[in-house]
């Protein structure tokens, strides 16, 4: 089977011509060797459908009365053919600043499975293993217009398997379900792989963000233009942008008030490299006071938090239309791209500069721990070894710290952000880890953890 489209029945488009060119130009390929398909919601198969291309389905649990009316709704445009749930919801994802981590009982999710397969129906699990989104690959979604939410990191869904890939008590019973209906080999269930804690690690400060120096190691080359660009002019898919322009000096309101158009999704604003608060694209917040002759410069680190997954066709990331003091608009910017995607170049930094070693003469104000970074975001440093034979799975703890994106040797683990939650540990595969210099870089964008600036291992993961 080869799916067409996804969803599209949701779109208001409703455009019957667009879904016949792309069932055609799938068929381009496909050349009459698998069934052409599409998927939708409930109620949703007249747009999201085409002659041509078997209609699916896709719905969590629900009662019996619930699935008959969908199958119903969908023989009114497709009379024949087999009945298939293309994504069956044994969970669902979760969002950061959510209460709990998404959980779906396990009575629901069998009690809808065994009737659909009584019925005849065709079900595909989604997800049977959710794994984790690596490095920034989670997405996000919009609760309604404007209402946007960044996915975690974890993509655990609360599926059969979890995220390391071990079984659940709702994968037995989703396997109990399954054996009364097709014939199951006679083994026992898989046992959970082992995991492994691990001393904490410390860590050292490298540089800040702000720091022209090691900008110029690690971020790329400066763009200059009239108003602020975005991540995609900018020709850049994740990590950070830093936007740098004079403050206007002809205004004598005070304190005078900072406003942006849209910021896509977090903007930290520095005036002279002094902290001055965060502008909030789910929270939302889009505006700051300044005081008047605090500094010359502004500056704003935009932090792409995930695209969105569904909706929204165009998701433009960064500062995105115009910034202004009081009424008067902002322009000549400064454009500095730090992508994160390549950590060796902070690590070359470290060689070339010392920086171990010159990090005991910073400021102590910079990096005072258990205090918000006053001074832009900061990249750290540390390395482990594992005193033993066997390496496994591991969860690394940040609690402590604030928020940011870690990585062990250059592999990036994804977004942590502990203050807020739900999810606190990240998930670490064994195939990363080796028994000796181990390497953690980790980029806090927010607050230095106290009394120590260490991260843990952990044998199980933390929901808050």
């Amino acid at each position: 089977m080869v799916q067409v489209e996804n969803e599209y029945g949701s779109f208001y488009a409703c455009d019957h011509k667009y879904m016949k060119w792309l069932r055609d130009e799938t068929e381009r390929y496909v050349r009459g060797k698998a069934v052409l398909f599409t998927n939708n919601g409930p109620g949703l198969a007249q747009c999201g459908g085409v002659e041509g291309a078997l209609s699916t389905l896709d719905f969590g649990p629900g009662t019996s009365q619930d699935i008959d009316g969908y199958w119903k709704d969908l023989r009114k445009y497709q009379p024949n053919g087999p009945l298939v749930n293309t994504e069956y919801y044994p969970g669902w994802l979760t969002h950061w600043q959510e209460q709990q981590m998404a959980r779906s009982p396990i009575e629901p999710v069998v009690t809808s499975l065994r009737y659909m397969l009584s019925s005849k129906v065709n079900v595909n699990i989604y997800m049977f293993y959710g794994g984790t989104n690596f490095g920034f690959t989670a997405g996000s979604n919009e609760q309604g217009p404007g209402r946007f939410i960044p996915d975690i990191t974890s993509y655990d869904y609360d599926a059969p398997l979890d995220e390391s890939g071990d079984p659940t008590p709702k994968y037995e019973a989703i396997r109990q379900v399954i054996s009364e209906f097709f014939p199951m080999p006679h083994r026992p269930l898989p046992s959970p792989t082992r995991k492994m804690s691990l001393p904490s690690v410390v860590l050292k400060p490298i540089d800040s963000l702000l720091n022209k120096q090691f900008l110029r190691k690690i971020a790329s080359p400066e763009i200059q233009n009239l108003t602020p660009l975005t991540f995609e002019a900018l020709n850049q898919y994740s990590g950070l942008v830093l936007y740098e322009a004079l403050l206007p000096t002809n205004l004598k309101s005070d304190p005078m008030k900072l406003t942006v158009e849209k910021v896509h999704d977090l903007g930290y604003v520095f005036v002279d490299t002094n902290f001055i608060g965060t502008l909030s694209r789910q929270n939302p917040i889009s505006s700051l006071p300044i005081t008047q002759g605090i500094g010359e410069k502004l500056q704003i680190i935009v932090e792409n938090q995930g695209r969105l997954n569904f909706g929204t066709p165009n998701d433009f990331k960064g500062l995105v239309g115009n910034v202004f003091i009081d009424t008067q608009k902002v322009l000549n910017w400064t454009m500095t791209g730090i992508p994160l995607d390549n950590v060796t170049t902070i690590s070359e930094y470290i060689v070339l500069k010392s920086q171990l070693d010159k990090a005991k003469s910073l400021k102590r104000a910079r990096i005072h721990q258990g205090t918000p970074l006053r001074h832009g975001p900061m990249a750290f440093y540390g390395t482990f070894d594992i005193a033993r034979i066997d390496i496994l799975d591991t969860y690394l703890n940040p609690s402590g710290w604030g928020k940011g994106v870690v990585f062990i040797n250059g592999f990036n683990l994804g977004r942590y952000w502990p203050r807020v939650g739900p999810q606190i540990t990240l998930y670490v595969p064994r195939h990363i880890l080796k028994s000796t210099m181990n390497e953690i870089i980790l980029v806090e964008y927010q607050t230095i953890k106290a009394p120590f600036m260490t991260v843990g291992f952990d044998k199980s993961p933390t929901f808050n």
